[in-house]
């Protein structure tokens, strides 16, 4: 990638965040805990998983499987974020930064399709109940896995191949904590207009398609759940969804706000505050929510330290 004067741009600098440098010491002790809590949450839930059998179901197999998807987007941009606070030149190279956004990208896609997935097995599980080991097998399991997982490494790929395939002749200085599709296409001196209707269409369809399911499914729960006579049957239909609903919210809320409304009118600020927050906070609060919400959780949590204690 040529800049104007015929140089070939081997790095990035990443200006991070307004003021950084005056407040590095707070904003790397305050990532530093978010980061810490993060792998402890999701490392806990991984093995907690693995080793309690009353947590071997198709529903705890995609739970894993989101809390290591979440561990792995965010390794892949805040250890370098940790690493630019110390630095008093924040720089990234060419292909670090194609690695991290295909990395990022990646993961970040398959949060959303194994999220919708999970909300197709919890249809399943209280719409057809006596079917669910049936429907659900195994193998079904593992191929919407795989599924999700191939379509987050296809619209990764994509994006960055098509991001970095640009001229980039403006400036090597990215306006962003890390390499986002967004920012780095603000460098380039050649038309984007491609670039930008790939961007559309590739997350346009990944989140339509991913939140239709969500909320096709969450409208066949809902009228399940009214239809039930027992108001404990309706309680425990709900409980078992409160969990996977939040992390919904807030999951998809956040990434639609930064890709769907992209070119509203926000600061450069506010879309880093945003992507802080999916990027970096919803991988440590995923487990939060997914054990004080999750009976079957709290049960094992208590299984596990009475067995050691």
């Amino acid at each position: 990638m040529e800049q104007s004067n015929g140089t070939r741009v081997t790095e990035f600098v990443l200006l991070g965040f307004a003021g950084q440098h005056e407040f590095w010491h707070i904003l790397f002790v305050v990532f530093l805990m978010i980061y810490a809590a993060t792998w402890v949450g999701n490392i806990g839930m991984i093995l907690l998983i693995s080793l309690h059998s009353s947590l071997h179901t198709p529903m705890y197999f995609f739970l894993q499987h989101l809390a290591f998807v979440d561990l792995s987007y965010s390794s892949a941009i805040t250890p370098k974020t940790l690493q630019n606070f110390l630095s008093t030149k924040p720089t990234i190279s060419f292909t670090g930064c194609t690695v991290q956004m295909l990395v990022y990208g990646t993961f970040v896609t398959s949060d959303c399709f194994i999220l919708a997935v999970m909300a197709v097995d919890r249809y399943v599980a209280i719409c057809n109940p006596l079917h669910y080991p049936v429907i659900m097998s195994r193998r079904l399991c593992i191929l919407l896995l795989v599924g999700s997982y191939t379509m987050g490494f296809l619209n990764a790929s994509v994006n960055t191949s098509f991001t970095f395939l640009s001229n980039f002749c403006k400036s090597n200085e990215i306006n962003h904590f890390f390499c986002d599709v967004p920012p780095i296409l603000a460098l380039s001196c050649s038309s984007i207009n491609l670039n930008i209707m790939v961007l559309t269409v590739f997350v346009g369809f990944n989140l339509t398609f991913t939140v239709s399911v969500v909320i096709s499914s969450y409208a066949f729960i809902l009228v399940a759940i009214l239809r039930m006579s027992s108001t404990a049957g309706r309680r425990k239909a709900f409980s078992t969804c409160a969990s996977h609903m939040t992390a919904v919210t807030i999951f998809y809320g956040t990434l639609s706000y930064m890709y769907v409304l992209h070119g509203s009118n926000r600061s450069q600020e506010q879309e880093k505050v945003a992507s802080v927050f999916y990027g970096i906070m919803i991988p440590m609060l995923n487990p939060l929510i997914y054990s004080l919400r999750n009976q079957d959780v709290i049960e094992a949590l208590k299984h596990i330290r009475n067995k050691c204690f």
